[in-house]
């Protein structure tokens, strides 16, 4: 692994001030895997070469770590960037928080909590949420500004042929912030988000959740929705 300066806290923003490093950045932070130069650039419509120094100064200051390895072009090894451990998250949270989270998912193994547990208090908070809302036009329009403002990436499509066309919509979920603990424990998260979903369509009052596909589906991470 090539070497990383460090950053104090107080000038994080002040790295990511720049509109370019911080796209790059929220691109690293969702994604699954290290990426390689190339894909940050296609991702985001830039040139390599424009990339490469906005991931330079950002691994010089300690916020990423990168590796090579030899599967690039002859000759040349690929460079991939990923977070560095103690780097901020999405939305600048302090770096205890992932690791809060899943020390409170292990405790809630633990203690024998069930998946239905879960939907409760995803129900509960997605509720919470959904009355920040109470002037949006629809639920659907509201579900899919609170899941974008999460970092889920929603992408609708119309509900033709899904459950015997009893769906207006379904929503996708083209990224999950919550991936790693999803795949840990994929009942307990998926059943979270399950809560959530139906929780928040519920306090909306016009529409209502038929299915929840989660990673054990054969379409995974998607909700169909209906209007009342």
């Amino acid at each position: 692994m090539l070497g990383s300066g460090s950053l104090p806290p107080k000038d994080v923003l002040r790295v990511l001030g720049d509109n370019t490093r911080y796209a790059i950045y929220l691109e690293l932070a969702r994604a699954a895997r290290p990426l390689v130069t190339a894909e940050i650039a296609d991702t985001l419509a830039l040139h390599p070469n424009t990339v490469r120094p906005h991931l330079e100064r950002m691994r010089e200051v300690g916020l990423l770590e990168v590796t090579t390895d030899a599967r690039g072009e002859v000759g040349r090894p690929q460079h991939r960037y990923t977070l560095a451990a103690d780097a901020p998250s999405l939305g600048l949270e302090p770096p205890t928080m992932p690791m809060f989270a899943r020390m409170v998912l292990a405790m809630a193994r633990r203690i024998g909590a069930s998946p239905s547990d879960a939907v409760a208090v995803g129900s509960a908070e997605g509720a919470v949420r959904a009355a920040r809302y109470d002037t949006a036009p629809s639920a659907l329009e509201a579900l899919v500004a609170d899941l974008d403002r999460l970092g889920f990436d929603p992408i609708v499509t119309d509900g033709e042929g899904q459950l015997e066309d009893r769906a207006d919509a379904v929503v996708a979920f083209a990224n999950c912030p919550f991936a790693d603990l999803a795949r840990a424990h994929p009942d307990l998260v998926c059943a979270l988000h399950r809560g959530l979903v139906a929780g928040f369509v519920a306090q909306m009052g016009d529409a209502e959740v038929i299915e929840f596909c989660t990673l054990a589906d054969r379409t995974p991470c998607q909700v169909s929705i209906t209007s009342r």
